[in-house]
């Protein structure tokens, strides 16, 4: 009753931790092997185009979100690398940010800080002009803030935060992108399509797929083929150039 994706997820993990068995000589063969789980289609990619995007982010400009969510969708960060964000991992003078840690949620409400997905994930991503611009502002009006409640805002202070001080947590943020969205009167976004929309924007614009998958940290320039190819025709040729 399960779908074809949670089947292929749970199946893949299940073998890797047989192959560690067998490695470790606990059991002699990885029945894994012997079953062909099913794979999942990839569904095609559907993010905002520009027009959604600015009147998105329109919409949040008064909120404790605008800024988090203007860095998504001009870096493509990942929501769980964006939130782990630090004032240390931004250099306002070069115009980059620094992707080493993801903020994942676990259970029971605990905030971990862990390594990126993949090892290309820790990586030194440039931002706009204007993402340079917003994000000095944003820590002024952190400075200032910081006065009034009360807190220090420095190097390890997370970049991304309420008012008040404490800081914007995944499910918080994706909570409020949707509500944002239909304020702005779109409908079937995710928080994740800031990723697709700017990838999607820079291979249109002629970006070589290469740079677009160090820029989003995939660990292979074929995993950005195979979720982007239909953006523009002869991607695949681009690739092998």
């Amino acid at each position: 009753g399960h779908s074809a994706s949670v089947v292929e997820h749970c199946h893949l993990r299940l073998s890797k931790a047989l192959n560690d068995a067998m490695k470790r000589n606990l059991i002699y063969r990885n029945p894994c092997q012997m079953v062909s789980p099913p794979r999942a289609a990839r569904k095609e990619v559907s993010p905002p185009d520009a027009d959604a995007i600015n009147r998105l982010l329109e919409m949040a400009r008064d909120t404790d979100y605008y800024e988090a969510l203007y860095t998504s969708f001009y870096t493509g960060l990942r929501r769980g690398e964006l939130l782990a964000l630090r004032w240390r991992d931004v250099d306002l003078a070069m115009g980059t940010v620094s992707v080493n840690h993801s903020l994942y949620r676990a259970k029971g409400g605990q905030s971990i800080i862990q390594d990126p997905k993949t090892a290309k994930g820790r990586r030194l991503v440039s931002l706009t002009p204007s993402t340079t611009l917003m994000l000095r502002s944003l820590w002024d009006r952190q400075v200032a803030d910081g006065l009034l409640q009360g807190y220090t805002v420095n190097g390890e202070s997370t970049v991304f935060r309420y008012r008040n001080g404490s800081p914007i947590l995944p499910r918080g943020f994706s909570g409020a992108f949707t509500k944002i969205m239909r304020r702005a009167g779109l409908e079937g976004y995710r928080l994740h399509d800031a990723r697709h929309a700017h990838a999607t924007l820079m291979l249109r614009q002629g970006v070589h797929p290469k740079i677009v998958q160090e820029r989003l940290g995939h660990a292979k320039v074929g995993t950005t083929l195979d979720i982007y190819s239909h953006v523009a025709d002869g991607l695949q040729e681009i690739a092998r150039r």
